[in-house]
């Protein structure tokens, strides 16, 4: 059921995050994924992992999403508050952290299916935000934000994929002291 609810949850916020941003009310967009992570960082049996992975996760969306605006190949919809990209995006990867040791665990360990993964599913996401939503809007052409997209995401997702396996077993509460170790 926590499979489940995490896959489900974690779609169900990706979309509001995205309709949210794009209708200019980026503080919803981040409470509603604050929301989501804090619910399934207080349902896990994993918390120090979990924490460390969100506060990876969010690193690397300030390095991605800060340098694919700064350059001018993404623009966002909702573009401040920022620290480099906009607060709902870096939400956004924090939310999608609480999936890695949850309903993404078959890429824990796995870093090649993970960058596959990400090299596939990251340029999708976006497309879907940018299309469907206007909440993201790429340069025109488009291929180098894809190809950035694609390489950022394969990146990011086999680096936070060897993390979980290194990580998994933590289980006691943390302290943010401890998550930085």
């Amino acid at each position: 059921m926590r499979f489940w609810a995490n896959l489900v949850g974690y779609q169900l916020v990706w979309f509001g995050v995205v309709i949210f941003a794009a209708l200019g009310l980026p503080w919803l967009s981040v409470s509603l994924a604050a929301v989501f992570a804090l619910g399934q960082w207080q349902l896990s049996r994993q918390r120090v992992s979990d924490g460390r992975l969100l506060a990876c996760a969010v690193a690397l969306g300030i390095v991605l999403d800060g340098s694919l605006a700064g350059s001018g190949l993404l623009r966002y919809a909702s573009p401040s508050p920022a620290l480099l990209a906009p607060a709902w995006i870096l939400a956004l990867w924090a939310a999608f952290a609480m999936t890695l040791n949850h309903s993404m665990t078959f890429l824990r360990g796995r870093p090649a299916v993970a960058a596959a993964f990400g090299a596939v599913g990251g340029p999708l996401a976006y497309a879907g935000a940018a299309r469907g939503f206007d909440a993201v809007a790429f340069a025109d052409p488009a291929w180098p934000a894809v190809l950035a997209l694609g390489i950022g995401w394969a990146s990011a997702m086999a680096l936070l994929a060897a993390l979980a396996q290194r990580w998994h077993g933590d289980v006691h509460a943390a302290s943010f002291v401890e998550i930085a170790r």
